[in-house]
């Protein structure tokens, strides 16, 4: 039947009626959306305008690279760290002592007043320490020594050999005293400290067949009492050597495994005095003025003559350390971070590291903090500020939280600065951070950044593991007296603010602020602009370099050519923000892939091919004789760096299968 008329008027006016409806709607959806304010699309250049989102309303600053500069330098200044620094002059502040956890506490609380959300991190320590009953000793003659000093992680025992001196007990002194026909099986070696590090002296003795090392400061090298305690660490390697490769949680079980690192012979220090006691009567030939063996004292001679023992009695003990972070979080990209650390530790007092680093890690956080709560700084990434335990005997804080987060930081993590100055001014980095190193002395423009310069990082460096460990770029910066290899008083309870202010002429503060600015203009440079600012061509010189000294390897093709391409893709790409990530992820990736993916990290955990130790590196290979270990190495070789070159191109089918 036919619906009536009635109804079908009443249902043509509920359809117009709902088509009216649904165009009102769509009309103020759009309307809305269309007056939405927008934020443009951001640009690589170097200028900060983008307004982040999720993070509160933004003042209305507009600041560029200068201001930032200007800002920063403003917020740190000398007078600011006289007081600071004072703050923290501890008489004592060894690893996980009630002394180092109360000043763990007092950094956290800064954090927290910054708003830093701070956290830590704990680890659970072997740490060795003197025998109160049992002290270590020195018998020659009818002479009894019980130093003070100590070495941790040395081999305990009590051993008896033929006393030899060995100047610094680098390879070439070693091979100058067998070219004597000085025998080194079984002998004590007395060797002065300076040149290469305590660990690597034992290593190099050990491997001569020596039975024992003493290590002395030498009145030449040394300017101080002659009867100075002298302390350090032996483990070739940093973190806890008995729970090597992996992190010491308290929770977790570990396998009965040590560090290859560990040494397997008894070390010890000794007193100037002590040494010059023994140098007095060691006997044996003696070599002329141009041997470089002589030292401050009257006699230099050989040895192996005369009988010495050696006891050290050090015992382990678990120790519980905090490492202590807060984050100023970034607003385009703060799953991207840079990391600046300070060790917070020492034998003493610590004053030139552990005081020092500390005032510029916290000065540095409160006035970035500044920067961004009050005018208007919006860094892109984010910035993590760590306060490391352990530091003394072998970055043991820094590897421990690195080996505990080892699968995501070189993720996340793109560069590391180390606060860790100790007080000519000298950098030790990656070479993907010259250039900023460079444009940044430039920027600063002071008389200790005219005369800065590069030197190789050493493996007793506090930016060490984060380079060669887990392959994050990084830099580390010292202030030394000019034609000095180090500090004097490292390693020394002498190492406190008036030595300090008389090696800097009474300009620690002055220096110091220098040394934040530093660090913070890299530090804000790399979370400022839209590419970070690591120079993948400043390793192509280098590789070269390294690769001539073997002749050949065939992948250092692939990776000139990567470098490159990334180079022309930035000048032939409209970098937007999408872009500018996606690059900067392959950026990220350079170093990491420079780590050896053929050796084990807990028996090779400086893995890095070229600033790395062990077999795998392009120094060893230069230095191989054994040519079918040198095939296979230079295999292994060609591949990393092969793999590091593909890490570079980006997509899968952009990768170049040329070597």
């Amino acid at each position: 039947m036919p619906a009536p008329k009635h109804q079908s008027r009443r249902n043509i006016c509920y359809l117009v009626l709902g088509i009216l409806l649904i165009f009102i709607t769509g009309y103020l959806v759009g309307y809305i959306s269309y007056h939405k304010p927008q934020v443009e699309p951001g640009s690589c250049d170097t200028g900060l305008k983008e307004t982040p989102s999720d993070a509160g309303p933004a003042p209305e600053f507009h600041l560029d690279w200068t201001d930032i500069t200007k800002l920063l330098t403003q917020k740190l200044t000398s007078e600011g760290f006289d007081k600071t620094l004072r703050d923290f002059d501890l008489p004592k502040r060894s690893a996980g002592s009630e002394e180092e956890i109360k000043l763990a506490n007092r950094i956290f609380d800064e954090f927290k007043k910054q708003d830093m959300d701070p956290w830590t991190d704990i680890h659970y320590v072997q740490l060795p320490i003197p025998d109160s009953e049992h002290p270590n000793r020195v018998l020659f003659g009818s002479d009894v020594f019980e130093p003070v000093g100590y070495l941790a992680y040395s081999a305990p025992g009590k051993v008896e050999g033929k006393l030899v001196y060995g100047n610094y007990g680098r390879q070439q002194d070693l091979n100058i005293l067998q070219t004597k026909n000085i025998e080194l099986k079984d002998s004590v070696l007395l060797l002065r400290s300076g040149k290469i590090s305590f660990a690597e002296q034992v290593d190099n003795a050990a491997t001569k067949g020596a039975s024992a090392v003493l290590i002395y400061p030498d009145i030449q090298d040394y300017k101080y009492l002659a009867d100075t305690a002298l302390y350090g660490h032996v483990h070739l390697g940093s973190g806890d050597p008995y729970t090597p490769g992996f992190p010491s949680f308290n929770h977790t079980q570990f396998p009965p495994t040590q560090s290859s690192g560990l040494p397997k012979i008894p070390a010890q220090t000794i007193t100037a005095n002590m040494a010059s006691a023994l140098l007095q009567n060691i006997g044996g030939p003696e070599l002329d003025e141009s041997s470089g063996f002589k030292g401050g004292f009257k006699s230099y001679r050989l040895g192996g003559t005369e009988n010495i023992t050696v006891e050290v009695n050090n015992v382990l003990v678990t120790r519980k350390i905090h490492n202590v972070f807060g984050v100023i979080k970034g607003f385009t990209d703060p799953d991207r971070y840079v990391v600046l650390g300070a060790q917070r530790d020492a034998w003493g007092k610590g004053y030139s590291r552990a005081a020092v680093g500390t005032s510029v890690l916290i000065e540095l956080a409160k006035a970035v903090r500044e920067m961004v709560e009050k005018n208007g700084f919006r860094p892109r990434r984010s910035l993590v500020f760590a306060s490391w335990s352990a530091g003394e005997y072998g970055n043991v804080g820094v590897t421990e939280w690195l080996e505990g987060y080892m699968s995501s930081l070189d993720k996340r993590v793109f560069t590391y600065i180390s606060l860790d100055s100790r007080g000519n001014f000298t950098v030790s980095a990656s070479p993907l951070l010259y250039s900023l190193i460079e444009s940044t002395m430039k920027v600063l423009n002071t008389l200790y950044c005219d005369i800065f310069r590069l030197r190789p990082m050493s493996m007793d460096d506090p930016a060490y593991p984060f380079l060669a460990f887990s392959g994050i770029p990084s830099v580390s910066f010292h202030f030394i007296a000019p034609n000095t290899e180090s500090y004097a008083y490292y390693g020394t309870n002498l190492d406190n603010m008036d030595h300090l202010n008389y090696q800097t002429s009474h300009r620690t503060s002055e220096m110091t602020a220098v040394a934040a600015q530093f660090a913070g203009q890299m530090a804000l440079r790399l979370v400022h602009d839209h590419l970070l600012r690591l120079d993948v061509s400043r390793y192509k010189n280098i590789l070269t370099k390294a690769v001539n000294k073997i002749f050949f390897l065939l992948a250092l093709g692939s990776f000139k050519r990567a470098a490159d391409d990334i180079k022309g893709a930035v000048l032939n790409t409209n970098l937007n923000d999408e872009a500018c990530r996606i690059f900067n992820d392959r950026l990220m990736r350079v170093e990491n892939t420079l780590l050896s993916p053929y050796v084990s990290p807990v028996q090779t955990p400086f893995r890095h091919l070229l600033l790395g130790q062990g077999s795998h590196t392009l120094a060893s290979l230069a230095e191989t004789t054994d040519m079918d270990q040198l095939r296979v190495q230079l295999a292994l070789a060609t591949w990393n760096l092969k793999g590091c070159a593909n890490a570079m191109v980006g997509d899968i089918w952009e990768i170049d299968n040329e070597i």
